[in-house]
Parts: C-alpha cells; sequence; structure tokens
C-alpha cells in the first residue's frame, strides 16, 4: 500500500469514528416540528390567553427557538369549545398546541360540548393569572368595602359588573362575590378581557372582574381603579405602575372584608395521542421562553403568579382544578343538565 493511500485510509477510518461518537452522543429520537405550527387560543383577540399566546409566538420567532413557523389562531366561539374540539379532533397530531384559561373546565361543565381536559396532552403551566375588582377612577369607590356597601345600598341588581362569557371564571367570582357579601350584580358578559376594560372606561358598566394585563394599560392611564385581588396573598411586585401605587399595594380581598380567591390557570397543551419526544420539544421550547427578558418583562407587567410546572405534577394540578371548578359551578347553578 502506497504512503498515501495509507494516509487516506487512516483519514476515512478517523471520520467513520468521528461520525459515530456523534451519533452516540446526538439526543436518540429528537424530534421537532416538521411543517407550520398552529396555535390555537379558545378566546378572543385582545385577552390574557391571546396577548401570552401572541407574545410566545414573537418570541419563538425571535430567537429561532424552531425551525417551521408557528400562527395563532383564535377560535373562540362557543366560549372556546370552538378551540378545544380543534385540537380534540387533531389526536395524534404534534403540530397543533393550545393554550388553555378556566374555560379548559367551565366550557364543559355549563354547556355539555363533549370535551374534557383529558383529550389533551398536558405539556406546561406557564403562570397562574390573578384577577382583581376594577372600578372607574372618576367613581368615588375607594375600597372593595365601600363598592359592595354601595351595591347593596343601590337595591338588588342595578349595578353592573362586566366580566368575559356567560358562566365563565368572570361570573363564577361574580356569583362567589355575591354569596359572600350579599349584594347582587346584574352580570354582562363580552367577547374578551379587553373589551371588558374598554367598556368600564366608557362607564357602560359599573365594575369588571378582569385580569390585571387586560387593564394595566387602563390603569396606567388613570382610568380604572383596583379595589382588591382575589387572592389569599397580595402580588409581589413592587414597582410602581402608576404615580401612587404598585400591584404589591393592592389589597387582598380578603384585607378588603371581602373573601373571595380565585386563580386561573395559563397553561399550554397538545392533542391527545401524541409521542413523549413530541411533548419533550414543547417543554424545552416552553421553558426558553420562560427564560428571555420579554418573558420575565410580561410576567412583572401583567402581575402574574409565576408558577411554572410540567409532567405529572402538572396533570396532577389540573384535575384538581377541574374537581374545584365543578364545584363551584355546581354551586352557582352553571352545570349543563346531567352534569
Amino acid at each position: 500500500m502506497k504512503a498515501n493511500q495509507r494516509i487516506f485510509s487512516r483519514t476515512r477510518i478517523a471520520a467513520l469514528i468521528g461520525c459515530a461518537l456523534t451519533a452516540l452522543s446526538a439526543p436518540a429520537f429528537a424530534w421537532e416540528p416538521s411543517k407550520t405550527v398552529e396555535f390555537i387560543v379558545p378566546a378572543g383577540t385582545g385577552g390574557g390567553a391571546d396577548q401570552m399566546a401572541r407574545l410566545i409566538q414573537g418570541i419563538v420567532t425571535k430567537e429561532k427557538l424552531m425551525k417551521q413557523p408557528m400562527v395563532v389562531l383564535n377560535k373562540g366561539g362557543g366560549a372556546g369549545a370552538e378551540g378545544f374540539l380543534d385540537v380534540k379532533g387533531a389526536k395524534g397530531d404534534p403540530h397543533k398546541i393550545i393554550i388553555t384559561l378556566s374555560n379548559l373546565f367551565t366550557t364543559p361543565l355549563a354547556t355539555g360540548v363533549p370535551f374534557g381536559w383529558k383529550d389533551l396532552t398536558p405539556v406546561r403551566m406557564m403562570a397562574l393569572d390573578q384577577f382583581v375588582l376594577w372600578v372607574n377612577s372618576e367613581t368615588p369607590y375607594k375600597t372593595a368595602k365601600d363598592y359592595v356597601a354601595a351595591v347593596k345600598a343601590g337595591g338588588n341588581n342595578k349595578f353592573k359588573m362586566g366580566g368575559t362569557g356567560s358562566k365563565q371564571e368572570d361570573q363564577i367570582i361574580t356569583v362567589a362575590l355575591e354569596k359572600q357579601t350579599g349584594a347582587k350584580f346584574t352580570y354582562v358578559p363580552f367577547k374578551g378581557g379587553g373589551e371588558v376594560a374598554t367598556q368600564l372606561v366608557g362607564k357602560h358598566i359599573d365594575s369588571s372582574v378582569n385580569n390585571p394585563i387586560e387593564a394595566v394599560a387602563q390603569w396606567r392611564a388613570g382610568n380604572l381603579r383596583p379595589l382588591c385581588v382575589f387572592d389569599d396573598t397580595r402580588m409581589p411586585y413592587k414597582e410602581k405602575v402608576t404615580k401612587e401605587m404598585s400591584w404589591n399595594d393592592i389589597p387582598t380581598c380578603k384585607e378588603s372584608g371581602v373573601n373571595t380567591d380565585y386563580v386561573m390557570l395559563r397553561g399550554i397543551f397538545m392533542a391527545g395521542g401524541v409521542t413523549a419526544e413530541q411533548v419533550k420539544f414543547y417543554v424545552d421550547m416552553m421553558e426558553k421562553v420562560r427564560a428571555t427578558p420579554e418573558w420575565k418583562k410580561f410576567m412583572e407587567d401583567g402581575a402574574f403568579n409565576q408558577t411554572a410546572i410540567t409532567g405529572k405534577e402538572y396533570g396532577d394540578w389540573v384535575a384538581k382544578a377541574e374537581t374545584l371548578h365543578y364545584g363551584l359551578m355546581k354551586e352557582a347553578g352553571f352545570l349543563a343538565p346531567g352534569k
């Protein structure tokens, strides 16, 4: 064998060994999307779920977290049933994900639509969302106790409470508030939290139960006033949102003599029947999203509870939340016949 042939042979052998070592070190059965990923929002535009989904889409695109594009599709018909049934019908398709809110539980319980969270595959809890009792800043009410007293003095159903959807989380909180205080509201449903905030600024309703992210712009502009947060602890964010107040300055409703609390899931699911490798891709991608400055700013601006879990812990949390919502819906008289 000639010298140059021996050199070639050794080089080739070394290259083959290198390829083999690379193959051994690469993740086994790694999966990634092979076409456009549809990101379903089972709610209207402008609300908290829509804002979060579009932020995630923007971060994924900017940071090039996957090779294929992602498109956000709002499918809020039937209190979100349109979106949930779409993903349910895509069993085994890893190119469709959905962001959830409390209508994951309330819609099937209230309407009887043939869907349940077990038709989906849990991916990751991204955060928990708070609810705040808001009034127009031009009203004289400074505390939740003051406002509830005015509602009771004004007579049954004369004060309008705005929220997103009938028999959904906003109305559940309103009914719980009524039961706890004896006040009676006329509940007015709208398509999304953004519209609710707009209606309150325009004085078409007297108050709202709305997420922080859906009303923060109007609060910062001086048009709305937060009275209390429906949680057992204050929000931790102490940076001023207005000249006078931070999120942490908003008392809990319990502190204000209105003992009602409720937090909402903001989580990611896939269709049923997908593989563990496909789930892992989205779990890892969402963790990269959560590590970005844009996400951290969004969490602070919207005063989110930043609890984030995955795997069995996430599935167990969802199962308990379903049981909780069943009890709340039953107490409010919102269950569909046969539920």
